[in-house]
């Protein structure tokens, strides 16, 4: 197994690649969406909440990442002795229609079909995503953990009826016409999956990419009155049994499936790695399960974390580890502390099992 770091878009700098590397990570998840666009947010750093209007602006819908911008932060990852081993999230300007089931369905399929190629030419393995209408949207920030560090949970259920031009909690139509968009049923929302899959995963086979499907965030029935996919343990398996691809895959958020109402997270946690489909793992703790759960320090939450990395060692998982968030910690820089004190307790554990 091994440990690294997700960095948000301004965050791609070679002084926290270099911070990655000093904190004993080897490789990096990179977003290229920018969740910080025109929106509002407690900080840049810290994960984005935003507001009823979502984390702000999405990107140009007639500007797709080139193959030089993908190839480039390759190579400047790879001069500071890190591997990119994912890019996580297809910004909402590209393939909208796909999750909708809009107008422009078909020129977004082709939008993710260019990506995926793209990235295969760059060299990078694996591509992280979230098929969601709402995306990640309901959480809160508070003082919840230890110390009275910053960190997110949510309060409540949050079915805020999503406006025309929004999905992924981001606006991709900033002039679009006053009114909310029809809620899909979960029938609907599977189907448009299931086209998902069985379009892009030729794809990014030929490609040499893995597509990793997140679990809902957070793990309700419903967010913003739209359905979701993953938001109990079981449905994973229903991802999987869509299409049998060696390059459908799973991003898999120990932090998510933690806060299910259903399952037992070892079991989970078992069940799916002994299937060899896990593209990547995000590892965070939390105490209480949605509609009111708290993340926690990587130690003191509810999920026992040595015995999560336990079970991935037995069943043979050798993939990437990262903290995708961390409370804050009082100091100058409140994310980097965090981040560190949560890399350094998944590398001792990952040290720990080197010899077993």
């Amino acid at each position: 197994m091994k440990l690294g770091l997700g960095l948000y878009k301004h965050m791609l700098t070679p002084e926290n690649f270099a911070f990655a590397k000093q904190a004993g990570a080897t490789h990096l998840v990179a977003h290229l969406v920018d969740y910080f666009k025109g929106g509002s947010h407690v900080g840049p750093d810290d994960q984005p909440t935003g507001t009823d209007w979502g984390w702000g602006l999405a990107g140009d819908p007639d500007q797709l990442w080139t193959l030089a911008e993908l190839t480039e932060l390759r190579r400047n990852v790879e001069a500071a002795g890190l591997k990119l081993e994912a890019i996580e999230n297809f910004d909402p300007a590209h393939w909208h229609d796909i999750l909708l089931d809009g107008p422009k369905r078909a020129l977004h399929i082709e939008n993710v079909k260019t990506i995926i190629r793209r990235m295969g030419q760059a060299g990078i393995p694996l591509m992280g995503y979230n098929f969601s209408i709402a995306g990640v949207s309901g959480r809160t920030k508070g003082n919840y953990a230890r110390g009275g560090a910053p960190s997110v949970g949510m309060e409540g259920p949050y079915d805020l009826p999503m406006p025309h031009g929004m999905v992924w909690n981001m606006v991709y139509d900033p002039k679009a016409p006053a009114g909310t968009i029809p809620v899909a049923t979960p029938e609907q929302l599977w189907s448009r999956l299931d086209r998902f899959l069985n379009e892009v995963l030729p794809v990014a086979e030929e490609a040499g990419v893995r597509l990793a499907l997140h679990p809902d965030d957070p793990p309700m029935p419903t967010i913003r009155s739209q359905p979701r996919l993953v938001y109990q343990p079981h449905l994973y398996q229903k991802v999987i049994e869509l299409n049998r691809s060696p390059a459908n895959q799973l991003e898999f958020c120990i932090g998510s499936l933690a806060e299910m109402t259903e399952g037992d997270i070892y079991d989970v946690v078992d069940q799916y790695s002994r299937q060899h489909r896990l593209g990547y793992v995000h590892l965070r703790n939390v105490r209480d399960k949605v509609p009111n759960y708290k993340e926690t320090f990587i130690d003191d939450g509810e999920v026992d974390v040595l015995r999560v990395l336990g079970i991935l060692k037995r069943n043979g998982f050798t993939g990437v580890i990262i903290p995708d968030h961390a409370p804050q910690m009082s100091c100058a820089a409140p994310w980097h502390a965090g981040m560190a004190y949560a890399l350094g307790f998944i590398k001792a554990g990952l040290k720990s099992f080197e010899n077993k």
